[in-house]
This record gives structure tokens, C-alpha cells and sequence, in this order.
């Protein structure tokens, strides 16, 4: 069986987290820049740095969404990540709405939809 791919991510801004949060996904998801190469439902190992946090969230995910290079409308490339349905999923998830706030309501295009 094959490791989970390792990745990091750190968001430094609130625009850049509302455009990297994806709360369209059960469980609350996050989109991951780059080039890495991963197939839908792949597991993926994230430990992420939000905003004012010194802590590092680690995150055991699935890919739920790939934007390949090229992609229509100048989407970054890159991958969404699928926060597991666990104690560290709900945690992050429920962080990033608070750090969102109001901006959740916001019809800003995101680097998904």
C-alpha cells in the first residue's frame, strides 16, 4: 500500500483562506495550490498553518478535487483536500469558520467554484 502524499500549506490571509476553504464538502475541505500529482480519493497527509495560529494542524484527508493545469477561467492548479470526519477534521474546520466569519456568506469566486 502506498504512503499518503505529505504536504504543507500556510495561509497567511483572510482572502486567501476564503479562497482556499471549501465548506461546499461534507466535512469541510481545503484547496491546496500545485503541481503534485494525485487522483481523486487519494489519501493525503496536510499540516496546515492558519493565520495568527502558531499551531499546525495535521490533517489526514482525501483529494476530493483537482484543478488541472489549464483550467478554464485562469483557476490556480491545484487539489482539494476533504477534512476527515474525525475529532482533527472538526477542529480545523471549525477554526477556519471562525477565522471566515462573515466572509462565509460571501459570493467571491474561490479557487473552486
Amino acid at each position: 500500500m502506498l504512503r499518503p502524499a505529505v504536504m504543507s500549506l500556510a495561509i497567511r490571509e483572510r482572502s486567501a483562506l476564503y479562497s482556499a476553504y471549501m465548506p461546499f464538502l461534507q466535512n469541510g475541505g481545503i484547496f491546496v495550490p500545485g503541481n503534485r500529482t494525485c487522483q481523486l480519493g487519494d489519501e493525503v497527509f496536510l499540516l496546515l498553518t492558519l493565520m495568527q495560529d502558531d499551531v499546525r494542524y495535521p490533517v489526514a484527508g482525501k483529494v476530493a478535487w483537482i484543478t488541472p493545469s489549464g483550467a478554464t477561467h485562469n483557476h490556480t492548479q491545484g487539489m482539494g483536500i476533504h477534512f476527515p470526519d474525525d475529532e482533527t477534521g472538526l477542529r480545523v474546520r471549525r477554526r477556519i469558520e471562525e477565522l471566515l466569519g462573515t466572509a462565509l456568506g460571501s459570493s467571491r469566486p474561490t479557487h473552486t467554484i
